[in-house]
């Protein structure tokens, strides 16, 4: 963006380090239950992480192709983003840290965060460059009216009725177990599913609206901004009592209430930085100019220190953990908190020396 938006950068960067800080426990085991995602139905603070970051992708889709012209050229530079952020995750779920560096190719989960994120942009770009604000809204609510009237009414091929439980019955994990086989992330189901993206996109198209009220000229942008996420929430959990809120299968309602919930935050953020120029939250935008590059690292660093042994039974990991943790830190949870913060500090370390070099690798 050419005059950025301070408060989109800050959250857009809080939001991979909320990303990085559930993503690297010192132990699976020990983990406080607001770290954690719902098991199924409900919604805790770290569902909230990857649908803040696709409606903040959709906030930066309206600014940065605001001004381009529907031509081939933007559509390839469209497509090269998407194909750069698919084949990241891609190399993410097969490397290896050891010879021969990558999985056999049966062991591969095709899904994941950084494909779901290439998918939904592309998806989301050319329909910004091709439709206005009221039509883009009429294609958000029709996904997501169509999405929750197939998932919860149409029966399954077998004549049985559909769920919206963990169970085979439900379309979302049955076209992504007859599909994707042995490629998902569990057994029955995948939280970056086939189906589960359609209403992703709606999460993004959420962000390209936001971003049209940040583009408004009037002065009032934090009151409209509260307005919009305030109704997204009573709107979204009122659906819930009929679709419930669930991440694994990016339930309609939980694109509203988390749209909801990240357009208040946002509006927030925007009235502390952007109106009233209080800059507390700089060492977030730091992050947030290198937000996909600094994701990917932590995983890359993360996979390589728990594939990397130390003598016969300890990883990287696992080796740090005990021996600057659990060794002088008694409450498991606790010590397992820590160990994700020092790596949260190490990656706001790096985004501000990245800032402060001026390196912005673009993906």
């Amino acid at each position: 963006m050419k005059n950025r938006v301070e408060s989109v950068d800050i959250l857009r960067g809080l939001t991979i380090v909320a990303m990085i800080l559930v993503n690297n426990p010192g132990s699976w085991s020990h983990i406080y239950p607001p770290l954690r995602h719902a098991q199924w139905h409900g919604l805790t603070p770290t569902d909230l992480i990857f649908p803040f970051f696709l409606v903040i992708v959709g906030i930066s889709i309206s600014y940065a192709y605001k001004n381009k012209e529907n031509t081939w050229s933007t559509y390839k530079k469209i497509t090269v983003r998407s194909l750069k952020l698919i084949g990241l995750g891609l190399f993410l779920s097969l490397f290896l840290p050891y010879w021969p560096f990558f999985k056999d190719f049966e062991s591969l989960r095709f899904p994941g965060v950084l494909q779901r994120i290439g998918i939904v942009f592309f998806v989301s770009a050319i329909l910004f460059l091709n439709f206005n604000w009221k039509q883009l809204l009429g294609i958000a609510i029709t996904i997501l009216i169509g999405y929750w009237l197939f998932l919860g009414f149409v029966p399954l091929p077998d004549g049985s009725a559909p769920t919206f439980d963990r169970a085979p019955n439900n379309w979302a994990n049955y076209i992504d177990l007859n599909v994707l086989g042995k490629h998902m992330w569990q057994k029955d189901y995948d939280p970056e599913g086939i189906i589960s993206t359609l209403p992703a996109i709606a999460s993004t198209i959420s962000g390209i609206l936001i971003g049209k009220i940040l583009a408004l000229q009037e002065l009032k942008k934090t009151m409209y901004l509260l307005t919009t996420g305030v109704a997204l929430l009573i709107v979204g959990y009122i659906w819930s009592f009929w679709f419930p809120l669930n991440k694994a299968i990016w339930s309609s309602s939980f694109v509203l209430v988390t749209s909801g919930w990240a357009t208040v935050i946002l509006a927030l953020v925007y009235y502390i930085t952007d109106v009233k120029k209080i800059n507390g939250g700089n060492i977030f935008k730091y992050v947030g100019t290198n937000a996909i590059t600094i994701f990917f690292l932590s995983g890359f660093i993360a996979k390589t220190f728990y594939g990397t042994k130390i003598g016969e039974n300890l990883n990287i990991h696992t080796w740090l953990y005990q021996t600057f943790y659990t060794s002088w830190i008694s409450i498991d949870k606790l010590a397992s908190l820590l160990y994700a913060l020092t790596v949260v500090l190490f990656f706001l370390a790096l985004g501000y020396t990245m800032y402060k070099k001026k390196i912005f690798i673009k993906v």
